[in-house]
């Protein structure tokens, strides 16, 4: 007996028509065909049937603050991070606990069901820490919420960072960051990595640092993140965010690093909408598009995931909380639209970041958790070029948020015509 059958459905893999079968929240059964009683079943009539999308790297405690206090007018990243300061004193924990439940709303609504959300831990009130601990309690019957304790502001350059970062962790907040590049000094930088890093091997946390977010081709403080890792057995444990200088540094330097990376299993979590809208704005023409190497990591077997970082908030003003929107740009950005690329980058918002957050019972296989998503969509390149409509959500064997098919109608000199982008006519 089965709880629910989710039939016709063509999975990311490629495989179409199959059946998946749930019993007590798992998935039971991925079968061409299931013949079995069931309490429920869903005609996904061709439709993807995805796992559900991952977003590697997100701010919740800023999210939703775009015009407070102000706009950032110049749109930059240091204007975003002195704005962000502007902010600090007037948050209140009410307010960034009613954002954040909005943001998982919308994040639900598009399928997304794992989050690792950098909290800033350089206000000693801790009161974002405190709000995102309540909303990851909240809302854990639907979202795999990862906090990490990120020291804005440097943890050696801010006084008194680094014990707010510890009571961050000993509050229950999951994951240990830094921001390397941020610090005042290259040496400073290296420092304040090794003291982070030994702290994760102490109490046995993962590491999620802000790394070369820079257009400079000497920030390399990735070179040092991937020793630490490697020395302190922090292997599959550590995870650089932005890497942008990456994009700046010269191909003999980057032959040398990726290995380097591979070995130590540093996972690499590019954030495609901030990266291109902040990085190269010192640049005239050619302008630098900043994102990082994200093929040449993947060919070097090096696990890319990919985060929306920002909505609305001092740093970007727009998003919607899309993982295919995210998906979408990076494709671009990195000219990755092989066929096989493509699915590559499908990889990045869903079973790239579940490793990288080191989720469990994660995909469309036997024995994993029931979480997927039906998409209005036949295959992930279409998903990836519609951003389509999340028809069901489904959390443990259960649905979670429906959406009803989107079909577009126009009419022309009084004659109704139908627009299918599904499937286009091909003459």
């Amino acid at each position: 007996m089965f709880d629910l059958i989710v039939k016709n459905a063509n999975l990311p893999d490629g495989r179409r028509g199959m059946a998946i079968g749930v019993t007590d929240g798992r998935i039971a059964a991925v079968e061409p065909a299931i013949h079995a009683e069931t309490a429920e079943v869903i005609d996904a009539t061709g439709c993807l049937v995805s796992p559900p999308f991952v977003d590697s790297h997100f701010h919740m405690d800023a999210t939703l603050s775009y015009g407070l206090p102000r706009v950032n007018q110049s749109g930059t990243l240091l204007e975003g991070i002195a704005l962000w300061g502007e902010l600090k004193p007037l948050l209140t924990v009410e307010a960034i606990r009613q954002r954040a439940e909005k943001l998982c709303h919308w994040a639900i609504a598009r399928g997304t069901l794992a989050i690792r959300s950098h909290v800033d831990v350089c206000d000693s009130r801790l009161l974002a820490v405190e709000a995102l601990l309540e909303v990851r309690e909240q809302f854990k019957s639907y979202i795999d919420l990862q906090l990490v304790a990120f020291p804005q502001d440097g943890v050696l350059r801010s006084d008194g960072a680094m014990e707010n970062l510890k009571r961050a962790l000993d509050m229950g907040v999951d994951v240990i960051g830094g921001i390397p590049h941020f610090e005042r000094t290259m040496d400073q930088g290296a420092e304040s990595i090794r003291q982070l890093c030994e702290l994760a091997a102490t109490r046995g946390l993962m590491v999620d640092m802000h790394c070369d977010e820079s257009d400079d081709p000497w920030s390399r403080h990735i070179e040092t993140l991937t020793y630490h890792t490697q020395r302190l057995g922090l292997h599959g444990r550590v995870t650089g965010s932005h890497l942008t200088s990456m994009h700046s540094m010269d191909n003999y330097y980057v032959s040398k690093l990726l290995p380097l990376m591979a070995e130590a299993r540093v996972h690499a979590v590019a954030n495609p909408l901030i990266n291109i809208t902040l990085q190269g704005r010192h640049d005239t023409y050619p302008k630098r598009r900043g994102l990082t190497r994200v093929r040449e990591m993947l060919a070097a077997g090096i696990n890319v995931a990919f985060g929306h970082d920002c909505v609305m908030d001092p740093w970007y003003s727009f998003g919607s909380h899309d993982m295919l929107e995210v998906a979408h740009m990076g494709l671009h950005v990195a000219q990755m639209t092989g066929t096989e690329e493509i699915r590559q980058i499908y990889d990045t918002v869903t079973v790239n970041g579940a490793r990288a957050l080191g989720l469990t019972g994660y995909g469309i296989e036997v024995g994993c958790q029931a979480d997927m998503v039906v998409l209005q969509a036949g295959d992930v390149h279409d998903a990836i070029r519609l951003r389509p409509a999340r028809l069901f959500v489904i959390r443990g064997g259960k649905v979670i948020a429906k959406t009803a098919p989107v079909v577009s109608h126009l009419s022309i000199e009084g004659k109704d015509f139908s627009v299918d982008f599904l499937h286009p006519v091909v003459g």
